[in-house]
């Protein structure tokens, strides 16, 4: 299918154990939030953690597509609401400064946008708050028939600053943003599908998981080139007008590489694969 991997040949940063991280199948990283007594409420240290695997993700070619789920019954419950009470009570707090300094948003995840390689969320809980806006951040997202979502930032006085607004107001439209941003109540997994169209497939809880490696298997069968330029457009079409997005996306760095790398100017995996009736034999893509 690929180039030779070798999983024993990677050496992720260390990190604490908050934090999981595996590499279940071929060219695919799954990384489990592991707090589960605390429902996978996020840390600074978590954060740290998760910034620095997704970093090192991010420049290992033979990794090209993350999953992300949470230990236990919660994928994550958001914010941890006592450590922020005790910065709120000590004067340590700086809300908007916080946002503005925060590149990559909440977990590191949800304003992450500088990443071609895809993310998977597999929702194996409940999600809230910032869970909501790591999910709403993924390409493709997987929740178990279980799981509940909101955004209940409202009800705590407080506000969800790190990117979920503007998404969430682009994939649902803004009477339904309003719905679950305004009110702050739950919605189902099956809501989250239908309605508010940020769930892409619900399953039963224990296939949650491997459904998340079986999409992110068929993602490995595809050029990583061709998915990871697709992901860019996808990512320029948020940014630019229509003509900009286009033009923008012909001449990125991921575009160059697609058309003068490996897999096609070199071997014509592709084209030569469909030629020959086999299946192609993808090379890592070249690092950016």
């Amino acid at each position: 299918m690929s180039s030779i991997w070798d999983p024993l040949s990677l050496h992720p940063p260390s990190h604490s154990d908050a934090l999981k991280v595996s590499f279940p199948q071929e060219h695919a990283m799954l990384m489990t939030l592991n707090r589960p007594r605390h429902l996978n409420a996020m840390t600074p240290q978590l954060t740290s953690d998760i910034a620095s695997i997704l970093n090192w993700f991010d420049d290992e070619s033979s990794l090209w597509v993350v999953v992300v789920t949470g230990e236990g019954r919660a994928f994550c419950a958001g914010a941890d609401l006592k450590a922020w009470l005790h910065n709120q009570t000590s004067g340590n707090a700086n809300e908007q400064e916080g946002v503005l300094s925060s590149v990559h948003g909440f977990a590191s995840i949800s304003r992450r946008r500088t990443s071609c390689k895809p993310m998977i969320a597999a929702v194996n809980g409940s999600a809230y708050g910032g869970g909501v806006e790591m999910i709403l951040n993924c390409d493709i997202v997987i929740a178990s028939e279980d799981a509940v979502f909101a955004l209940p930032e409202v009800k705590r006085g407080v506000m969800a600053a790190q990117g979920v607004i503007p998404r969430l107001a682009k994939v649902a439209g803004h009477q339904l943003a309003s719905e679950m941003l305004l009110l702050g109540n739950t919605v189902t997994a099956v809501q989250a599908r239908d309605r508010f169209r940020f769930v892409n497939v619900v399953v039963e809880k224990s296939a949650v998981v491997p459904t998340a490696l079986d999409i992110a298997r068929q993602m490995a069968i595809n050029s990583p080139d061709s998915v990871q330029s697709s992901k860019e457009g996808l990512l320029l079409a948020q940014k630019h007008h229509f003509e900009e997005a286009v033009q923008t996306h012909a001449l990125s760095f991921t575009s160059k590489r697609l058309y003068h790398g490996a897999n096609i100017k070199a071997r014509r995996e592709g084209l030569a694969a469909f030629s020959e009736r086999r299946k192609p034999r993808w090379s890592n893509p070249a690092k950016l």
